[in-house]
C-alpha cells in the first residue's frame, strides 16, 4: 500500500509540473515579443515613411490644381525645380505646416518623380549598380546588386499608387493593364524590360519586375574584364560573326543572353542591313541600317495580335542581310530555321534552354508548334544544317555570368545531331570568399567551320582552338 501511495504521489506531482509547464508555456505566447533594436528602427522609420507620404500625396494633388503640366513637360531643370519648390513652399506656408529643409528638398524631389517619372522607382533606376528591381507588394522591394539580391528601403504609399506607376509604364509603350488584362510585358524609354502581373492573379497586390540595361551598352571588352570570356573566345566568336554563321545563344533566366546577343550583333559590319524582332524591344545595336520589329498583343475585342512568326515572315520580305530573333519561343522556330536554310546566314537568335542539347531538343519542340506535324528527322536534319554554332550561357553561385559552352553542330549520325565542344569553362569550386573558381579550356578540336572562314578571308590562328 506504501509503494502504491507514493506512486500515486508521484503521479500527482508529475501531473501538477505538466500543468504548470504547459500554462506558462501558453502565458509566454501571448506576451508580446521584446523587439530588437533593429526592429524598432525599422518600425520608426515606416512610420516616419507613413506620415511622410500622406503629406507628398496632400500636396502632390493640391499641386495639379495649381501648377500648369503641360508648361512643365517643356521646362528645363531648373525651371521645373524652381516651380515645384515655390508650389510646395506655398501649399506648406497655407496649411501651417513646419517642414525642415532637408524634408522639403526630398519632398520636392519626390513630387517631380511622381509627376514625370516613376515615382519611386527612380532613385532605382538612375542607380548604376543595380541590375534588377523585384517589387513583391507596395511594401516589399528588392534589388539585384552584384548578382545578389538584397532587400531596398523604397515603398510605395499603397497598392493604388503601385499600380498607377505599372500603369504608366504600359501605356507609354501602348500597352494596357487591367482585370480583363491583368498581365503585361513593357519596357522603359531606356529599354529596360518590364513584367507586371496584378490582382486576381497576384494575390498579394501588383508585382512588378524591371530588368534594367546600362545606358552604355555593354562591349566585348567589358566581357573579357567581367571574366565571361577570354580574348582569344572574343576573337573566335567575331570571326564567326563576320563569317556569317547561324548561332543560337542558350541559357537560363538572368544568364545575360541579351547581353550577349548585344555583343555578338556588334561585330556585324555596319554596311549590312539588319532586321530585329522581340517581343519586347531590348537590343541595342550601334548600327545605322537597322530596322526594328516588336510584336503587338490582342486588343480589347481580342483582334489585331501580331505574333513573332507573322514577323519573321514579314522580315523576309523586306530584303534582310542579317535577322535577329530577341527569342525563339513558339512557331516562329520553322521560319526562322526555313530563313537560315534559304540563303539569310548570319543570323543570331536566343533560347532558354539548360544546355547545348537541351536547346536542340526545345528547338524541336517548337517546330512542332507550327502545326505542319514533320517528322523527327527531318525536323533534326532542318536544325542541323540551319544552325552551325550553339553558345551556353549561365549564371554561377556567386552571381556572376560566364560562357561555358561552344558547341559546333557538324550533322547527322541516324537520327542524331552531332555537336562537338569548342570552349568550356571547368569548374574548381569555391574560394574562401565563396567567389567560383575556374578556368576556361579550349578542347583543341580545329572547328568545321574554320574553312568557312578561310574561304571568307578571315584568318584565325591555330592557337585560338588549343588550350594554354
Amino acid at each position: 500500500m506504501e509503494m502504491a501511495s507514493a506512486s500515486l504521489e508521484e503521479e500527482i506531482i508529475m501531473s501538477l509540473l505538466d500543468r504548470i509547464r504547459q500554462r506558462q508555456g501558453e502565458e509566454q505566447m501571448t506576451q508580446p515579443p521584446i523587439l530588437g533594436q533593429d526592429q524598432k528602427q525599422e518600425r520608426e522609420r515606416q512610420r516616419k515613411d507613413d506620415t511622410f507620404n500622406e503629406l507628398k500625396g496632400k500636396v502632390h494633388l493640391k499641386l495639379l490644381n495649381l501648377l500648369d503640366l503641360s508648361r512643365l513637360m517643356e521646362a528645363s531643370e531648373s525651371a521645373l525645380q524652381e516651380d515645384l519648390r515655390r508650389g510646395v513652399e506655398m501649399i506648406l506656408a497655407e496649411d501651417k505646416i513646419p517642414l525642415p529643409s532637408p524634408e522639403k528638398e526630398r519632398l520636392c524631389r519626390e513630387i517631380r518623380n511622381e509627376l514625370l517619372g516613376y515615382g519611386p522607382l527612380e532613385p532605382l533606376l538612375s542607380d548604376p549598380g543595380i541590375n534588377d528591381i523585384l517589387v513583391n507588394s507596395y511594401d516589399r522591394v528588392y534589388v539585384e546588386r552584384r548578382g545578389k539580391l538584397e532587400p531596398s528601403a523604397i515603398r510605395f504609399t499603397d497598392n493604388a499608387h503601385l499600380l498607377k506607376i505599372i500603369e504608366k509604364i504600359a501605356s507609354g509603350v501602348g500597352r494596357r493593364i487591367d482585370e480583363s488584362c491583368p498581365m503585361v510585358d513593357a519596357r522603359l524609354p531606356d529599354g529596360s524590360r518590364v513584367n507586371a502581373i496584378i490582382p486576381p492573379l497576384a494575390l498579394d497586390g501588383p508585382a512588378l519586375s524591371i530588368r534594367k540595361f546600362s545606358r552604355i551598352p555593354i562591349t566585348v571588352a567589358d566581357l573579357i574584364g567581367f571574366g565571361a570570356i577570354t580574348a582569344e573566345m572574343a576573337e573566335a566568336l567575331q570571326g564567326m560573326v563576320r563569317a556569317r554563321l547561324n548561332i543560337l545563344i542558350s541559357g537560363g533566366t538572368g544568364s545575360g543572353k541579351t547581353t550577349f546577343l548585344n555583343v555578338l550583333s556588334s561585330f556585324i559590319p555596319y554596311d549590312e542591313r539588319i532586321i530585329t524582332i522581340e517581343d519586347s524591344a531590348e537590343l541595342q545595336l550601334q548600327q545605322d541600317h537597322v530596322v526594328r520589329l516588336e510584336t503587338r498583343p490582342p486588343n480589347l475585342e481580342g483582334q489585331g495580335e501580331v505574333t513573332q512568326r507573322d514577323l519573321v515572315r514579314n522580315a523576309l520580305r523586306m530584303r534582310p542581310e542579317r535577322i535577329i530573333l530577341g527569342e525563339v519561343r513558339g512557331g516562329e522556330a520553322l521560319d526562322m530555321l526555313q530563313a537560315m536554310n534559304t540563303g539569310h546566314d548570319g543570323s543570331l537568335a536566343t533560347i532558354h534552354a539548360n544546355s547545348p542539347r537541351d536547346a536542340l531538343t526545345r528547338l524541336e519542340t517548337m517546330v512542332s508548334m507550327a502545326g505542319l506535324n514533320l517528322p523527327d528527322k527531318a525536323t533534326r536534319h532542318q536544325i542541323s544544317s540551319a544552325i552551325h554554332v550553339v553558345i551556353q550561357l549561365a549564371r554561377l553561385s556567386d552571381g556572376t555570368r560566364k560562357m561555358i559552352n561552344l558547341y559546333e553542330i557538324v550533322g547527322m549520325e541516324g537520327d542524331m545531331i552531332t555537336m562537338q565542344e569548342i570552349y568550356s569553362f571547368n569548374l574548381m569550386g569555391l574560394t574562401e570568399d565563396r567567389k567560383v573558381k575556374g578556368r576556361f579550356i579550349a578542347s583543341g578540336i580545329r572547328p568545321k567551320f574554320m574553312k568557312r572562314l578561310e574561304g571568307m578571308g578571315i584568318a584565325l590562328p591555330s592557337s585560338l582552338f588549343q588550350d594554354s
